[in-house]
C-alpha cells in the first residue's frame, strides 16, 4: 500500500469536525482553497468522494464516513500522546476547566481547589460556558475537565466519564420578612428571581412551578448568584439559590431564607475524557469526598 499523506487526512477531519469548509480553514489558519485542494488530493487517493453538501455545509459521504472514524481514532490518540508527554515535562502542569455558567461559583472554588496541591505546580485555566458548548470543547480536546449541574448524556461519546461530587438544596431568599407559613403561595405575591431557564436547575424550577400550580411573576433569569442577589436587593424581590449561601446571607444581614424547597437539589458533576484520568488535578477532584462541603 503507497504512503498515506496524515497532513491530507487531518484537513479532512477537521472539516468533518467543524462542519464546513470555511470554519476547517479558520481553525487551521489557512485559506478555504487549500482545504478543498488537499481534500481532493485525499479523495484521489481514496477513490471516492469523501463529502458532500448539506445546506449551506457539508457532511461526509459512505466512504468519507468510514475514514472520519478511523481518522478520529487516529487523532484522539496522537492528542493523548501530546497530554501525556505535556504532564510528564512541564514544570507546571496545566489545568484547563470549563465551568457551566448556571453552578454556584463559591462551591465551584472549594471544588477546584481540591485539585490544586499546596507546592504550585499546577497552572489553573477556567471558562465559563453553557454545558452544550463546553462539551464540544472537551471533545475538541481544548478541556480536560468540566464542571456541570448535569451528567453526559447516554448517547455521547464512550470514551467521555462523568461523576456526581454532590448536591446542594434549594432554598427561597428574600431581603424581605415574609411569613414563612404563607410558602409556597408568597410566591406569586413578589417579583421574583431564577436560575437561568436553559440551566438544569432553571428547567426544574420551572417544572415545580407547574407541579405546584403557582404563576410566578418572574422578572430575570441570572447565572451567577452574586449579581442575582444583588438585584434582589435593588429591587426588593425574591430568587431561588442553593442552600448553602444560607449561613452566609445571615452573615451579611442582607438576606433571609423563607424556605427550603425539598424537591430541587442542584447537583454537581465532573465530566472528562478517558485519557484525562492520569491528570493530577482530575485524579485528585475524582478521588475526593466532598460530603463534608455539600453538608455545610
Amino acid at each position: 500500500m503507497s504512503h498515506l499523506n496524515y497532513n491530507h487526512l487531518y484537513y479532512f477531519w477537521m472539516v468533518c469536525k467543524k462542519g464546513s469548509v470555511s470554519r476547517a480553514a479558520e481553525s487551521l489558519f489557512v485559506a478555504p482553497q487549500t482545504v478543498t485542494g488537499q481534500i481532493k488530493v485525499l479523495e484521489q487517493r481514496f477513490n471516492g468522494k469523501l463529502l458532500k453538501r448539506a445546506g449551506r455545509n457539508v457532511e461526509p459521504t459512505e466512504l468519507g464516513q468510514l475514514v472520519y472514524k478511523y481518522s478520529d481514532k487516529m487523532f484522539g490518540l496522537s492528542y493523548e500522546m501530546l497530554d501525556i508527554i505535556n504532564y510528564s515535562q512541564r514544570e507546571n502542569t496545566l489545568f484547563e476547566v470549563g465551568v457551566a455558567d448556571a453552578l454556584s461559583k463559591r462551591i465551584v472554588s472549594r471544588i477546584l481547589g481540591v485539585g490544586m496541591p499546596h507546592d504550585a505546580r499546577i497552572h489553573l485555566r477556567c471558562c465559563e460556558s453553557t454545558h452544550e458548548l463546553l462539551l464540544e470543547q472537551l471533545s475538541q480536546h481544548k478541556l480536560d475537565m468540566i464542571l456541570s449541574d448535569c451528567p453526559i448524556g447516554s448517547a455521547q461519546d464512550s470514551g467521555v466519564y462523568s461523576k456526581k461530587l454532590g448536591g446542594s438544596k434549594m432554598s427561597l431568599f428574600s431581603s424581605k420578612r415574609i411569613r414563612v407559613e404563607s410558602f409556597p403561595e408568597c410566591l406569586e405575591q413578589h417579583d421574583v428571581l431564577i436560575p437561568a431557564s436553559q440551566s438544569s436547575m432553571g428547567r426544574q424550577l420551572i417544572q415545580w412551578f407547574e407541579q405546584q400550580g403557582l404563576q410566578p411573576n418572574i422578572i430575570g433569569e441570572f447565572d451567577d448568584v452574586a449579581l442575582m442577589k444583588a438585584f434582589a436587593i435593588e429591587h426588593q424581590a425574591m430568587f431561588v439559590a442553593p442552600s448553602l449561601y444560607a449561613s452566609e446571607f445571615r452573615r451579611s444581614d442582607e438576606m433571609r431564607e423563607v424556605a427550603q424547597i425539598e424537591e430541587l437539589t442542584e447537583e454537581y458533576y465532573v465530566i472528562f475524557a478517558e485519557r484525562m484520568i492520569q491528570h493530577p488535578a482530575v485524579k485528585r477532584i475524582c478521588e475526593a469526598d466532598f460530603s463534608n462541603l455539600f453538608e455545610s
